[in-house]
């Protein structure tokens, strides 16, 4: 392990990518420029004299479709507010969003409104994520409501009961609320909203940090087993890189609004340059 302390500085790319996985991006799905979201801090109450803080930094990578990119860092690393950035739950200060080439991140919320169903978010707390006054039915159909104004609720309610066995729960689930359920049920519920209407493109954002390591487990498996079956795309946001190494196809490493390492998910694990990347994987408990 190198004995640098400068955890900013970005190192040279990792080893270089299969030839399958660079025509992956080469055409990509959607592409990441110079991001940088920024909040003002500090100053009086005209706001005279205010600083800003860079969340992110001026971040750039691209996905390509059918890819499972895992971004991964401590608390605080940026790495929650980049994808929700991309999503526009946070405000993007400069840079651009490409969706297939075309730059998304400049449009008006009506006209960034289809893309709200190309990209969808698992949330982190699958808690605080339901709403604890709807039902199973409710909350899955709600993006139905918006995307698929068409749909009779018979329709709805057909399209519901597939998404629960897809998630691996029953349709007689329905009818019941948030609290019946445990966090990894819950979780569940959360992945088949987010899949309702049938998504290009999730971002999921410590999907598994608030679960138990066997329920872990489920979820991890769950989620690579749809995207083999849908051919989902997926930004994977975590800090265990363990967790992300399993899953994922590359890793980009972030801390302080910066990526500083990223490449292949194993080659990276196995050979990592920088060290903070090593810092990460020290901190991994070995059994």
């Amino acid at each position: 392990m190198q004995n640098s302390k400068n955890f900013d500085a970005p190192y040279p790319p990792g080893p270089a990518l299969s030839e399958a996985a660079s025509k992956l991006r080469e055409n990509p799905l959607i592409r990441v420029e110079n991001l940088t979201v920024s909040y003002g801090i500090g100053g009086g109450f005209f706001s005279a004299g205010k600083k800003r803080f860079n969340a992110v930094d001026g971040v750039s990578f691209s996905i390509g479709r059918g890819e499972i990119v895992g971004l991964v860092g401590e608390s605080g690393s940026g790495k929650t507010t980049t994808g929700r950035a991309i999503i526009r739950l946070a405000p993007i200060y400069s840079g651009k969003i490409f969706w297939q080439g075309e730059e998304i991140s400049a449009l008006s919320d009506a006209k960034f409104m289809p893309y709200r169903k190309k990209i969808q978010m698992i949330f982190q707390d699958p808690f605080n994520s339901l709403n604890p006054r709807m039902n199973v039915f409710q909350i899955i159909s709600e993006p139905l409501d918006i995307h698929f104004k068409g749909m009779s609720r018979a329709q709805k309610a057909e399209r519901v009961g597939e998404l629960l066995k897809k998630v691996g729960l029953d349709e007689a689930h329905m009818k019941r609320y948030p609290h019946e359920f445990s966090g990894g049920q819950r979780q569940r519920i959360g992945i088949a909203r987010a899949l309702a209407v049938e998504p290009e493109f999730i971002i999921a954002d410590e999907p598994v940090s608030a679960l138990d390591v066997s329920v872990q487990a489920q979820i991890i498996n769950l989620l690579q087993k749809l995207r083999d079956e849908m051919g989902i795309t997926m930004l994977f946001v975590a800090h265990d890189i363990a967790v992300v190494e399993y899953l994922c196809d590359r890793i980009m490493v972030m801390t302080r609004g910066k990526i500083v390492e990223s490449g292949d998910a194993r080659q990276v694990c196995s050979n990592p340059q920088h060290p903070y990347t090593q810092k990460l994987i020290a901190a991994v408990p070995k059994f």
